[in-house]
């Protein structure tokens, strides 16, 4: 789970990057509790946090908060956010998400995966 002080070491770019990692692992806990093999999704999901939400969505997931497919486009591919990658490169557009309103969205996500998997967010 991200920190949520935009001030942190790196900023809104490493809010991001750790949402998406956030995200991308709850989500694939679903995916690979109704048969997504690891290798597969890793060929066809990769980094991709909003085609990760779409595939969950397609296979009883049942999550339609659109703040969180939004948020979902804005990390995919979470990648993108990793301060090395942004080094060389502009900042991708952040959707003008705030890092509180990112840590409210990824709380909902993952108490709807404890919900539906129940896998229960670890206490670390």
């Amino acid at each position: 789970m991200p920190c949520c002080d935009p001030d942190a070491l790196g900023g809104l770019p490493n809010v991001l990057y750790s949402a998406g990692i956030t995200a991308q692992l709850a989500l694939s806990s679903h995916l690979l509790d109704v048969g997504f093999p690891d290798d597969w999704c890793a060929r066809h999901v990769g980094y991709q946090v909003g085609r990760s939400l779409a595939y969950a969505n397609a296979t009883g997931f049942g999550y339609g908060c659109a703040e969180t497919a939004r948020l979902a486009q804005v990390l995919s591919p979470y990648w993108k956010w990793n301060k090395r990658s942004l080094f060389d490169n502009p900042c991708p557009d952040d959707g003008g998400f705030t890092a509180r309103e990112i840590e409210v969205i990824l709380l909902n996500l993952m108490e709807h995966v404890y919900h539906v998997t129940g896998h229960a967010p670890s206490a670390a």
